[in-house]
């Protein structure tokens, strides 16, 4: 179907003609002539699928036709990440570039003050990481009393972060007269608790099979010791002539390390991750993009969100604790019809997180043993506690700093509450 099928405004479609797209995506095709028609809307979808643009181009829609209530805040969105925000805000305003909609990104690790003079000037719509848009309520410098839309942007992996009680605070402070849109690559018994908190009467798509990965990229596993993972990375790097590579660590030590050693093979490489302040991840992602490094060393968290167009190699260079986010982090590549690689270099200690993926995608990942790299079969597992207080496969060198699994869905322990959000705010 093409855009200009969907009943979008003569400003949208030429915004979306200039950013050289005729043909909408399957949640595009699904989720716009909802919430043009104003229903609330529960809508599944992994990324890479097309969603910004299907939820932001019906809501500048119903801004341009809704009752005029210039330089309030009448459209809301929550997103988990830094990166995130920013990459939705830059898809509103260019959507939005043929109207009269002013757009505000707010988001920690830069300056508030600068954000509440663009506040105090008046915008429309405002793209937000929970924890600065509370520092703002707090502070009374956003008065969010006019939404019309408001729209929760990976609600799943938000719920993972910690985000249910900051949530709960925005919501209690919207009108109760608004539509409510909820985006989210799965639909765990939280999200749906959530989504029956939040939404009235929705309408629900769901545009790919749960935990579902694009035919298009390619898997394959290395078998490989822990202590030659590094050196088996560069090895393949340089043999293949990769030229971008988005490397998944599980902590935030081990992708700065990773880094340092890659760099110190020859290899450019940088890492961005939640210590990182906010202008060098931005630098960092740039660097990376532009080809100025070659290899960016990311943990999930910081990944989450990340738009980079024609990603050849994503590579897992631990496996994740929690086996969807295996899924999420090899979306990163083969985005909007390209093809993609995804390498998993997987060692003794992380059989069971292999099982565990296997489990989840419901076949097995081809393996291909290096020459000159075969695992020593003499080296036995080390089991690790994944915080959830049961033995895990995923091996890795990083003692205490291995971060622990997220609750979310069916792996919530409900007992204890809701999680802490991660120290300082998103």
């Amino acid at each position: 179907m093409l855009f200009n099928q969907l009943g979008l405004s003569a400003e949208l479609l030429r915004a979306v003609d200039e950013k050289g797209y005729t043909e909408a995506t399957p949640i595009q095709q699904q989720a716009i002539p909802h919430i043009l028609k104003g229903h609330d809307l529960l809508a599944g979808a992994q990324t890479g699928t097309g969603k910004t643009a299907g939820f932001a181009l019906p809501l500048l829609q119903r801004l341009q036709y809704g009752k005029v209530n210039r330089r309030r805040v009448r459209a809301l969105v929550l997103t988990p990440t830094r990166e995130l925000a920013a990459q939705v805000g830059q898809s509103v305003r260019d959507y939005g570039a043929y109207l009269p909609f002013r757009t505000a990104v707010i988001f920690g690790g830069v300056s508030i003050n600068t954000q509440k003079d663009q506040l105090r000037k008046g915008v429309d719509v405002v793209v937000a990481t929970p924890g600065r848009l509370l520092d703002h309520m707090q502070q009374g410098t956003i008065d969010l009393s006019a939404v019309e839309v408001f729209v929760l942007d990976e609600a799943d992996r938000m719920l993972d972060m910690g985000f249910i009680r900051d949530i709960k605070k925005v919501i209690q402070v919207l009108p109760k007269e608004r539509q409510n849109l909820l985006f989210s690559a799965t639909f765990s018994d939280d999200i749906r608790n959530l989504a029956a908190r939040t939404l009235n009467s929705p309408a629900e798509i769901q545009v790919a099979q749960k935990n579902s990965t694009a035919d298009n990229v390619s898997q394959l596993v290395y078998p490989v010791d822990k202590n030659r993972k590094r050196e088996l990375l560069s090895h393949r790097i340089g043999k293949e002539n990769w030229q971008q590579v988005l490397v998944f660590t599980r902590t935030k030590h081990g992708a700065n390390r990773l880094a340092k050693q890659l760099d110190a093979d020859g290899i450019s490489a940088t890492a961005i991750h939640g210590n990182k302040s906010q202008g060098a991840r931005t630098r960092a992602l740039a660097d990376f993009k532009n080809g100025k490094v070659r290899v960016l060393v990311a943990t999930d968290i910081a990944a989450r969100g990340l738009d980079i167009q024609r990603l050849p190699h994503v590579v897992n260079y631990e496996l994740p604790h929690v086996a969807e986010d295996y899924v999420h982090r090899i979306g990163r590549t083969a985005r909007a019809g390209n093809n993609g690689h995804a390498i998993s270099l997987v060692c003794v200690d992380e059989n069971r997180l292999l099982q565990d993926i296997e489990k989840l995608l419901g076949r097995k990942i081809e393996k291909e043993v290096l020459p000159g790299y075969a695992p020593d079969p003499r080296i036995k597992a080390e089991p690790i506690q994944n915080g959830r207080g049961r033995r895990a496969g995923g091996g890795g060198n990083n003692g205490s700093n291995q971060r622990r699994s997220r609750p979310g869905g069916k792996r919530a322990n409900n007992r204890g509450g809701p999680p802490k959000r991660r120290s300082g705010r998103a």
